[in-house]
């Protein structure tokens, strides 16, 4: 094998999540007969997986899918580590970048996400200039062809990267997998980012347009109204279930319905469009709930928070998912589960749940 093919797969996680990166990744290859091994180490944030059979990376880039994967961030198809000599890096890059299946629709310099490996966050800024100009006088970026792949190069130290790509639509639009998300000033907390990352991540053109005026949702768990703000923020009205307060500039909207009552308990008089729900409970207790509603037809789509054990959390994503799955193709019409673990997540999974086509 040439040392610059494509060797193996490269994943980005949350650091302290590399082991269910791991068992995600593994899981996801064997559903399309390959196997294979990991190298997840502790915090690093990052695991690569290496198929048995080398040419199983063709099968894996056409019909591995990004969004079926819970705990990785981003998934780039990689060459093995390049050694780098600090005065001559841009040749070996170079060549690497030449012998994969470029042009290239964009180039990111990236490393993990943990404090010590941002510590090479000033050295990639400055690197970055010099290889852009590189490749583009060698013909190999093509910025006005967005479908094309994208060339990451990934950074362990300033003298080792692996080289990859990626395909736009099956992959993060974002370096390093992190959505670069402002804190709107009028939102009541900080938790409204987690909403905005599952809207912009796991949901589609056409069922973000569902998120409009004249539709209608239950957020459970909404104190201050966090999530709530973000669906009126786009002309939504949102009944807020919780026994706690809900931001006043929220409430003089119009849009906003408060109900101080549990949100276990609590069903909506008429079917809603969309359910979202951020409580804080064990995750079988959460996903009986949802499951209940649509078992009931009380909403159509949606997008809800598991907060994970610190034992067996792939596990119980994946029982959850099992349950979801299993009580809903009981009922009519088809739907999709999604699972992932987002940026602004910390130790929970969004999952989303949205009708099929």
């Amino acid at each position: 094998m040439s040392p610059h093919a494509l060797s193996g797969l490269l994943l980005y996680c949350r650091a302290g999540f590399e082991k269910e990166c791991a068992q995600d990744i593994t899981q996801a290859a064997e559903n399309l007969g390959v196997t294979g091994w990991c190298k997840a180490v502790p915090d690093s944030a990052w695991v690569s997986f290496q198929p048995a059979q080398a040419g199983d990376i063709a099968l894996l880039r056409k019909r591995l899918a990004f969004a079926e994967l819970c705990f990785a961030r981003q998934m780039v198809f990689a060459t093995a580590p390049l050694k780098l000599a600090p005065e001559n890096r841009l040749p070996p890059l170079l060549e690497a970048a030449g012998a994969l299946p470029g042009p290239y629709s964009g180039v990111w310099l990236e490393t993990a996400d943990t404090n010590e490996a941002k510590e090479l966050s000033g050295f990639c800024r400055k690197f970055e200039p010099h290889l852009k100009k590189a490749l583009d006088q060698e013909g190999l970026l093509r910025p006005d062809r967005p479908r094309l792949p994208r060339l990451h190069i990934f950074f362990t130290d300033s003298a080792t990267a692996q080289v990859g790509i990626s395909q736009p639509g099956n992959s993060s639009n974002w370096a390093m997998g992190i959505p670069r998300l402002k804190m709107p000033r009028e939102a009541p907390s900080r938790s409204t980012l987690k909403l905005a990352e599952a809207i912009l991540e796991m949901l589609g053109e056409q069922e973000r347009a569902q998120l409009r005026p004249g539709r209608r949702a239950v957020d459970l768990g909404a104190s201050p109204g966090g999530w709530t703000w973000q669906l009126v923020s786009r002309g939504m009205k949102v009944t807020a279930v919780d026994n706690g307060p809900i931001d006043l500039a929220l409430m003089e909207s119009g849009l906003v319905e408060h109900l101080r009552t549990d949100g276990f308990t609590f069903r909506p008089r008429h079917p809603v469009d969309w359910l979202i729900c951020d409580m804080v409970d064990k995750p079988a207790r959460v996903v009986d709930l949802v499951a209940r509603w649509f078992e009931r037809g009380d909403c159509r789509a949606a997008i809800f928070n598991l907060k994970l054990p610190m034992k067996r959390r792939f596990e119980e994503i994946q029982l959850a998912r099992s349950i979801l799955q299993e009580r809903l193709t009981r009922l009519e019409g088809s739907r999709r589960i999604l699972a992932r673990q987002l940026y602004h997540d910390r130790e929970e999974v969004t999952l989303a749940i949205l009708p099929a086509g």
